[in-house]
C-alpha cells in the first residue's frame, strides 16, 4: 500500500473567524467516532487540516467513511516525508508515477503551500523545483497548469509534508452540532429523508417525529421509518431518535368531526402542535419538514400560511424550491430512495380526503378545530404515549420488523 496519510481539507467552517476553533473541534469528534472502527488509525488536527496516519490500512474504505461526514471539502491520501527539498523531490516522483502508471495520462501541475514559514523554500519556488525534478526524472509528460491530468499537491506542515495526486470531493456543509437542534418530520416519502439529510448538511442535529395510524398504518409502514432513520444515521455523526407518534385517534376526531375538505389542515395543524411539544421536551429549537411549494394540497401558499400560525418555532424547509426529480436524485446519492418507494403508506395517504382545500382560509381553519373536545388534552395524550427507538450507525436499539415476524 503505497499511502501512509490522509490529508483532510476544511469547508466553509475554515472561514467561521471566531466560531473556527469550536466548528474544528466538533467536527474532529465526528471523524473520530465514525473512524472508531478501523484499527490503528492516528488522527491529528492541525490548523488547517485534520492528518489521518493509516498504519497500514488501505486508504479506500476510510475515505469512503469521511466522503458522509459533514464539513469535510476533500480528501487525499498522502505520502508523507521530512521537510527536505530532495526528499520531498524524490517522494513527488513516487507519487505522480503511481497516479499515471497504466493510464493515458500525461500532463501534471505541482500546486505548493508553504504552511511552515521557516522552510527555506516559498509556494511558488517549490512549485517551479519539484516541477523541474519531476521534469527531468520523467518521459513523455508535460507540464500544464490550466487543466492537468494530474494535479500533485504539496503541503509543507511543520508535522511534515504531505503530498498527494489523487483527491476524493467531501461532503461539504458544516460539522453537525454547531448548528442546533430540529426535529424532523419524517413520513416515509422520499421528501422529507432528503431534508433531514439537507438540514444535518448545515450542522444541525436532527431527531425524527413519526406519525403511526395503527390498524391504519402497518407494522411495515413503521419499520419503513425506521430504516430510512437508520440510512440517516450515516450522516449524523452518532444517534439518531425517532419518535413514533401514536396518531390514530385523534386523526378518527378530525375525520368525524371536520368537514373533509379542511380535514388535511386541521391534521397538519395539530401535527405541528405535537412536534412543537416533543421539541420542547427535547430542548430543539426548530422543525424540520420536507415539504415541496406546490406539490400537495397541504404545501401549497395558502396551506402553510393556515398551518404554520399553530408555531412559533422556525420552520425549515429544504427542499421547498426543488423539482421533484432534484430532490430524488438527492435520495438516491444518499441511499434513502429505494427505502421510501416502499409500497407500505404513511397517514397522511391513508386519510387522505378526495378534495383536500388547496387554498384553506386561517379563520376557518380555526374556527373547524374548536370543533375538536379536549384537543389540548388529546395532543397531551399522544406525546405522552410517544414510542422513541435509538438508531445508531450500522446498529439499532431496537427489535426491528423482520426479527418480529
Amino acid at each position: 500500500m503505497l499511502y501512509d496519510h490522509l490529508v483532510v481539507r476544511y469547508g466553509e467552517l475554515s472561514l467561521k473567524g471566531k466560531n473556527r476553533r469550536h466548528f474544528e473541534n466538533q467536527l474532529h469528534e465526528t471523524v473520530k467516532r465514525k473512524l472508531r472502527r478501523f484499527d490503528n488509525l492516528k488522527i491529528s488536527k492541525l490548523f488547517d487540516r485534520l492528518v489521518i496516519e493509516l498504519n497500514g490500512q488501505p486508504h479506500e474504505p476510510v475515505v469512503g467513511s469521511l466522503q458522509d461526514i459533514f464539513g469535510i471539502h476533500s480528501i487525499s491520501p498522502a505520502l508523507r516525508t521530512e521537510n527536505n527539498l530532495d526528499e520531498i523531490n524524490k517522494t513527488a516522483l513516487i507519487a505522480l508515477k503511481d497516479a499515471m502508471e497504466n493510464t493515458d495520462k500525461r500532463t501534471f501541475k505541482v500546486t505548493g503551500k508553504r504552511s511552515l514559514k521557516t522552510f527555506p523554500v516559498n509556494s511558488m519556488q517549490l512549485n517551479s523545483e519539484v516541477g523541474g525534478y519531476l521534469l527531468r526524472n520523467t518521459e513523455n509528460i508535460t507540464v500544464d497548469v490550466h487543466n492537468p491530468d494530474v494535479e500533485v499537491k504539496v503541503e509543507v506542515k511543520d508535522t511534515g509534508t504531505y503530498i498527494s495526486c489523487q483527491t476524493f470531493k467531501g461532503a461539504g456543509g458544516l460539522p453537525i452540532g454547531v448548528g442546533g437542534k430540529a426535529m424532523l418530520m419524517l413520513s416515509g416519502g422520499i421528501d422529507s429523508p432528503v431534508a433531514g439529510y439537507l438540514t444535518m448538511k448545515r450542522g444541525v442535529r436532527i431527531e425524527g417525529v413519526h406519525f403511526h395510524s395503527p390498524p391504519f398504518t402497518s407494522e411495515r409502514a413503521k419499520q419503513k421509518v425506521v430504516d430510512l432513520t437508520q440510512e440517516l444515521t450515516r450522516f449524523s455523526g452518532g444517534k439518531i431518535k425517532l419518535h413514533v407518534v401514536p396518531f390514530t385517534k385523534i386523526q378518527q376526531i378530525i375525520k368525524d368531526k371536520i368537514p373533509a375538505s379542511y380535514s388535511m389542515t386541521i391534521m397538519r395543524r395539530v401535527m405541528l402542535k405535537i412536534t412543537e411539544k416533543l421539541a420542547e421536551k427535547n430542548n430543539a429549537l426548530a422543525i424540520a419538514n420536507g415539504e415541496n411549494l406546490g406539490q400537495v394540497a397541504s404545501q401549497t401558499m395558502q396551506s402553510m400560511y393556515a398551518i404554520n400560525e399553530v408555531t412559533n418555532l422556525p420552520i425549515l424547509r429544504p427542499v421547498i424550491t426543488m423539482d421533484k426529480l432534484e430532490i430524488m436524485d438527492i435520495s438516491q446519492k444518499i441511499g434513502t430512495y429505494e427505502i421510501s418507494i416502499r409500497p407500505y403508506e404513511d397517514c397522511c395517504t391513508i386519510f387522505l380526503p378526495s378534495a383536500p382545500k388547496t387554498k384553506p382560509k386561517r379563520e376557518k381553519a380555526i374556527r373547524f378545530e374548536q370543533n375538536i373536545e379536549n384537543l389540548e388534552e388529546l395532543i397531551e395524550e399522544a406525546v405522552q404515549g410517544v414510542e422513541t427507538i435509538i438508531l445508531e450507525e450500522g446498529r439499532s436499539t431496537e427489535t426491528t420488523f423482520e426479527e418480529l415476524f
